[in-house]
């Protein structure tokens, strides 16, 4: 019988999970997600850390893109380390013999670098839509110092938000098992409901809808004959694009639905008022989409492969464009690039930015 009706208290056991008045039977993620976790490690970590290379020891001259992406590549790959220990939590039917500081930790760096990617994914397509849409106006905003102070108020807003994950995610005996909460134990489930929340508006739905923009407005001044006709430029306009479509892959195949399943979810909990197979359902609609998430792991640093122009220029030849190491020209670069033959400075922007 897959779900069985109950008045007792949370507990969590081997084949099944008392979600208040109902006891959901969930064996399925016990073989898909060690399976899936373990994929996305094997693959992820392996071009995380290629990608890492390529930045850290072939590129020269890091602008603000650049400085993203090392920044979204650190978050994937310390989320993708959280991954072993969640694989053999379960692979062993949610016994976790790591102890209760391993538990609140693996939580804590597994949602703050989810959200760290999320993050960085939606400053890369603001830097680029900036590039494209606004190529004059960006060269004063758009510059390597800029990126880092981001970055670095990225993390700590990060981290502050995510200090919560260390009270909620607690461990409780289930017999002779040790549960790891990846919510919280019940008793602080409408706190947990409350701050899940706002972390979801301020790290997911905020950036989606600047990632939304952005992207949305470049695709049309992209597809626009009238802009930027040299050959060069359709190379570029076409990589963009190609950029744009992974951009969006990552949010609307990875992470929308694990939010919106996983609201739903919670939403159902909270009320604890519904039918047991509605909670059912939308329970394991949420542990599916729980390894899209990971996924997203393995598409990131297809963003890095398709900057690889930049990267080869970096290995084969030296940068025709010395002065500019952070797209912040002084004023006699400035009247340098209006010089350049056969080219405005918006191109030469387009073209530093794509």
């Amino acid at each position: 019988m897959a779900l069985l009706n109950s008045t007792g208290i949370l507990d969590t056991g081997t084949n099944y999970t008392q979600v208040y008045r109902c006891s959901l039977k969930e064996n399925f993620k016990y073989i898909l997600l060690p399976v899936s976790y373990t994929l996305v490690f094997v693959f992820g970590l392996g071009l995380n850390i290629t990608a890492m290379y390529i930045i850290l020891f072939r590129t020269k001259h890091w602008k603000p893109s650049t400085i993203y992406m090392i920044n979204l590549n650190v978050c994937d790959t310390l989320y993708i380390l959280t991954l072993p220990f969640l694989i053999y939590y379960y692979a062993d039917k949610n016994d976790w013999p790591f102890g209760e500081l391993m538990c609140k930790l693996i939580r804590f760096l597994f949602y703050t670098n989810l959200y760290g990617s999320i993050l960085f994914l939606s400053c890369i397509s603001l830097h680029r839509f900036l590039g494209v849409c606004h190529p004059m106006r960006s060269l004063y905003w758009m510059n390597s110092h800029r990126a880092r102070l981001i970055s670095v108020g990225i993390w700590v807003i990060i981290l502050i938000l995510q200090a919560p994950i260390l009270y909620f995610s607690q461990v409780r005996h289930n017999g002779n098992d040790l549960v790891c909460h990846d919510t919280t134990i019940k008793e602080l489930f409408n706190d947990f409901l409350v701050y899940s929340t706002v972390v979801m508006f301020l790290f997911f739905v905020l950036p989606f809808g600047v990632v939304l923009f952005c992207n949305g407005l470049m695709v049309k001044k992209l597809l626009d004959p009238s802009v930027l006709r040299e050959p060069m430029s359709q190379h570029s306009k076409r990589k963009s694009v190609k950029m744009i479509i992974i951009v969006l892959l990552a949010f609307m195949v990875c992470f929308l639905p694990f939010h919106v399943n996983r609201s739903i979810c919670y939403t159902f909990r909270y009320l604890d008022k519904h039918d047991c197979n509605i909670l059912l359902l939308s329970n394991n609609a949420y542990k599916v989409t729980r390894p899209l998430v990971s996924f997203n792991s393995c598409i990131d640093p297809i963003l890095y492969f398709m900057a690889g122009q930049s990267f080869r220029n970096s290995i084969y030849k030296k940068s025709t464009m010395k002065s500019d190491k952070s797209l912040l020209p002084e004023p006699d670069v400035l009247g340098a690039w209006k010089s350049w033959p056969g080219s405005s400075l918006e191109n030469r922007v387009f073209h530093t930015v794509l």
